[in-house]
């Protein structure tokens, strides 16, 4: 099982990269409005996804992992979470691949992230009862029980959202659908990876860094800990995979480079690489903190979730995609 989930994480970071989905410049671009890539993967592999999965599910080859609704974990640590990833330039899942093809910075937002981990781990007890009620888990399968019209409302949500994509390449004027590739590409991925006889679980990134963290620290003796064992130890050995897909492929391609300061930050912010290190700790610390708040990243809840079309998780995205473009719009000025 261990070989396979290496497997998994080294295609997952295939994708990724053949989309430029990891870059920093196309998810600070995002957070900029001046590259839609990354939301158009992600409407695709959500659209995709949730078809294949519904159908998947109803065969009885799959099963379920909803998210529980927690209004404020939700929404507070999508917002966080957000706005770590517009000033950081990455998400969990894509750190690893950008370090393996040799962007420092993404080391730096890594260890940020640990950092982050711990202390959520240290303060989680406290802010538990602050996060909301546990409202249950909701999606529109349970909302309408299955059923031909809720094959109906999933095919017409699926439509829509790869319309949207589409709609926003239009805006752009692009010609390249490396994005189209591989969002249907992660879409498959998580479904294989759904099936009861695989891994009967979703994609994930960010249950990782308190585990690490944890783990390096010695601080394993609490009940948060224990929640991230089973999830920390998969996404541990799936996020290998993809740090090491960053680092085969782009030596395959001839563009592996030790960088620290990346295009898109250098325009607006300068080329201290005191202040890119400074900007990327405290990127991948706030955005690790958000992920825990919420229980879940852009892997695990605004792709799995969405793909399940689970309300906490489309909550969750909503919040992060705010997050992303209001940091964008003030943190991003001329340097």
């Amino acid at each position: 099982m261990t070989i396979l989930i290496l497997v998994f994480g080294f295609i997952f970071g295939i994708l990724l990269q053949s989309a430029k989905l990891n870059k920093y410049n196309t998810i600070s671009g995002m957070a900029r409005l001046e590259d839609f890539t990354v939301a158009k993967a992600i409407a695709v592999a959500v659209g995709v996804g949730a078809i294949l999965l519904s159908f998947e599910v109803g065969l009885g080859y799959a099963s379920w992992h909803v998210k529980p609704v927690i209004l404020i974990g939700l929404s507070v640590g999508g917002l966080i979470l957000g706005s770590g990833m517009a000033i950081l330039g990455y998400c969990p899942g894509t750190l690893p691949i950008s370090l393996g093809e040799g962007s420092m910075d993404a080391l730096v937002g890594i260890i940020g992230g640990v950092f982050g981990g711990i202390v959520y781990t240290l303060i989680q007890p406290s802010i538990q009862g602050m996060l909301g009620p546990d409202l249950g888990k909701h999606s529109l399968q349970s909302a309408m029980g299955g059923g031909s019209i809720y094959y109906i409302l999933t095919i017409v949500f699926g439509l829509v959202l790869v319309g949207t994509a589409f709609w926003l390449n239009m805006l752009e004027n692009k010609k390249n659908y490396n994005w189209l590739y591989a969002g249907i590409g992660l879409a498959i991925l998580n479904c294989i990876i759904f099936l009861t006889a695989v891994s009967d679980r979703q994609i994930g990134a960010s249950t990782v860094y308190p585990y690490v963290g944890d783990l390096l620290t010695g601080f394993t003796q609490n009940d948060y800990f224990a929640s991230t064992v089973k999830s920390g130890q998969w996404e541990l050995i799936f996020m290998a995979g993809a740090m090491l897909s960053g680092l085969v492929i782009s030596l395959i391609r001839k563009d592996f480079k030790i960088q620290l300061i990346h295009t898109g930050w250098s325009k607006t912010e300068g080329n201290s690489k005191f202040k890119r290190i400074i900007w990327a700790f405290a990127g991948g610390f706030i955005m690790l903190i958000g992920a825990r708040m919420a229980g879940g990243c852009t892997s695990g809840h605004v792709i799995s979730g969405g793909m399940q079309i689970a309300a906490g998780s489309l909550l969750f995205g909503a919040f992060v995609f705010a997050g992303l473009l209001l940091t964008g719009k003030f943190f991003y000025c001329k340097a």
